[in-house]
């Protein structure tokens, strides 16, 4: 709950006539939601204080200030973008004072060079908006604006919902702690005020935009359509309806079998039995856009609720359906126009929503593909050499731009690759998918490390400069030029070679901007294996050299990415004064498994917040 801070106005009596409380929020995307919490929260307090403001706080004042807040708030994170600063003031019946109280709510944001502009000057221009401060006309009773040297502020005042000149009287004193629970804890949890019945249409006109703005909040950050239908269910019962069911469509063709996602009933006791009269007569495929009657399902309900009104109503988006909404309500013969119309705006936001999860899945699951056809099916069997690999991608949906590899490459070679191209998604996949198939092809021609990386850096070059990139991705793709920094080698084990002495193996490699791999003898000393070269991809006249030594028996090369290297804690790195070199030195005596658990973990434990970037590591170590 708000801390209720000291600034009242005390009249002669001593009884405080005003409640404030103020709050900062963020210049983001969740400063509505935090908004419209804040200001159900602070209302929810002051029903519980003395003197006892309840009979100034009622359903009405409640919807519209959480609407109009939302509103203003949305305004000026969009067009200040700055930090927002929100206040409610109480004002209580006094003497010398408003005869009828009301609630006054401030906004300001830090932008004041940024003047308000009307809705006719936006019409001429051929521009949309205005539209909060026309429901703050709307609404309030006063408003306006005021703009001070460095912020600006958006005021407005709306009527205690009571008549005016009607002076309430306070319950009896054994009475009200129990009225005061009850009340907040009706204006934290709205759900549990229910649809006035069908003659009453105040409630839709005036709290249905706070009602829709709250679910599109909800439904918006949901990316699984089963939670969609979830939270689709919990905001219409009990609010518009005593159950409801969300039927979708299969992610196909049209006229797909539809499943039974989601039932919710107001009596819990009776989800079960409504399930199994639904599941019997599925919503027939269409596309119709509309609300329409639907057979009351008697025989799930008990003697009490046998007669009611039904509605289906068609999830459809984008000319696509994806399922059907169906509620009901007893002891209705049939919905109110208004409330049908409230239902079928509430029917496109979940269409949406279940649309954009469906979009999410789809996408995730192309990356998913994409990325498993970037990577190598597994590690093969290096004879002499213990192998473990590490690839974590910040994000299971998009493509990683690591990537790393392990092959045979005839005549008793293996050739090995650790590679990070810059940025991730379709346009790092698209250099991955150009790299690495190329690389298999020139070690298997038998070209020589520095060959093949001096080959693959003229590919790289040649691919930047024709643009052909940006062809095939279309408009609105970043296909400029990609660089790629990559650690590639080669290991012959010793024994298969031709005048190779038995165990351990030769390794030659050479690192193109990449950062260095380290060799961990079996002696517990720690050194670069390579020198750094320049990256792939910048100039096609690049020539590289490579670098061989002998793995020996119990030697461990570690060969990682950035995303080891360069994780933050703070303004450190984890590689700042050797880390990376300190932590491989502690590995001494552990397995190729072993080694790359402990790094790993030593990577996740550098900061508390989870890893920005790919994280990626290859450990070969010899017999």
């Amino acid at each position: 709950m708000p801390d209720l801070l000291g600034s009242r106005t005390v009249g002669p009596d001593s009884i405080p006539r005003e409640f404030v409380s103020r709050t900062s929020l963020p210049g983001n995307q969740l400063a509505a939601s935090a908004a419209r919490k804040f200001v159900r929260a602070t209302l929810a307090e002051w029903t519980t204080q003395e003197p006892w403001p309840a009979e100034n706080i009622g359903d009405h004042l409640v919807d519209d200030a959480v609407l109009l807040v939302s509103e203003l708030v949305t305004n000026a994170v969009i067009h200040a973008g700055t930090a927002v600063e929100l206040l409610c003031r109480l004002e209580s019946p006094a003497p010398g004072g408003r005869e009828d109280g009301g609630l006054v709510v401030e906004v300001s944001d830090h932008h004041p060079a940024r003047v308000v502009r009307d809705r006719a000057e936006l019409a001429r221009e051929g521009r949309d908006g205005g539209r909060g401060l026309q429901l703050v006309s709307a609404l309030s009773e006063e408003w306006g604006i005021t703009y001070r040297r460095d912020l600006k502020t958006i005021w407005c005042r709306l009527a205690a919902d009571r008549e005016p000149g009607v002076t309430l009287p306070l319950p009896p004193e054994a009475d009200r702690a129990l009225l005061r629970g009850l009340r907040a804890t009706e204006i934290l949890a709205p759900t549990a005020h229910r649809l006035p019945r069908p003659h009453d249409s105040e409630w839709i006109n005036r709290g249905s935009l706070s009602f829709l703005a709250e679910a599109s909040d909800l439904l918006a950050g949901q990316l699984d359509e089963d939670m969609v239908a979830s939270l689709a269910g919990q905001l219409l019962v009990p609010r518009l309806a005593d159950w409801c069911a969300v039927w979708l469509s299969g992610d196909g063709p049209e006229g797909s079998e539809p499943r039974l996602a989601r039932v919710w009933h107001a009596a819990e006791s009776r989800i079960d039995g409504l399930r199994m009269v639904l599941e019997k007569e599925p919503p027939p495929p269409g596309s119709r856009a509309g609300a329409v009657p639907w057979p009351w399902p008697a025989a799930a309900q008990g003697t009490d609720e046998a007669v009611g009104a039904a509605l289906a109503c068609p999830l459809v988006t984008g000319g696509r359906r994806h399922g059907t909404l169906l509620l009901g309500r007893t002891g209705l013969m049939r919905f109110p126009d208004e409330v049908i119309g409230l239902i079928e705006d509430f029917a496109r936001r979940v269409a949406l929503a279940v649309g954009t999860a469906r979009q999410y899945t789809r996408q995730a699951m192309i990356s998913r593909v994409l990325q498993r056809g970037l990577l190598p099916a597994g590690l093969g069997a290096v004879p002499g050499l213990d192998t473990a690999v590490v690839y974590e991608p910040t994000r299971a949906d998009v493509v990683g731009g690591d990537f790393y590899d392990l092959f045979p490459a005839g005549g008793g070679r293996w050739c090995f690759a650790l590679g990070d191209v810059q940025g991730n998604g379709p346009e790092a996949a698209a250099v991955t998918g150009l790299a690495r198939p190329v690389m298999r092809l020139l070690a298997r021609e038998g070209y020589g490390v520095a060959e093949v990386l001096d080959r693959l850096n003229r590919a790289l070059a040649d691919e930047a400069a024709s643009a052909t990139l940006g062809d095939a991705l279309g408009p609105g793709w970043d296909a400029g030029p990609r660089f790629l920094s990559l650690l590639y080698g080669e290991i012959v084990p010793e024994g298969v070679g031709e005048g190779a002495a038995g165990g351990g193996a030769l390794c030659t490699l050479a690192s193109a901007g990449h950062p260095l791999p380290l060799l961990l003898t079996s002696g517990g000393a720690v050194r670069p294996a390579a020198a750094p070269q320049i990256l792939l991809g910048i100039t096609d006249d690049a020539r590289y050299r490579s670098e061989s030594f002998r793995l020996a028996p119990g030697d461990t090369l570690l060969c990682v990415t950035d995303g080891v290297t360069e994780r933050r804690n703070g303004s450190r790195q984890f590689d700042d004064d050797d880390g990376l070199a300190a932590v491989l030195a502690a590995c001494a005596g552990l397995g190729a498994a072993g080694v790359a658990e402990r790094i790993r973990r030593a990577v996740h434990e550098y900061d508390v917040a989870p890893p920005d970037d790919d994280l990626a590591m290859l450990v070969l170590q010899a017999h």
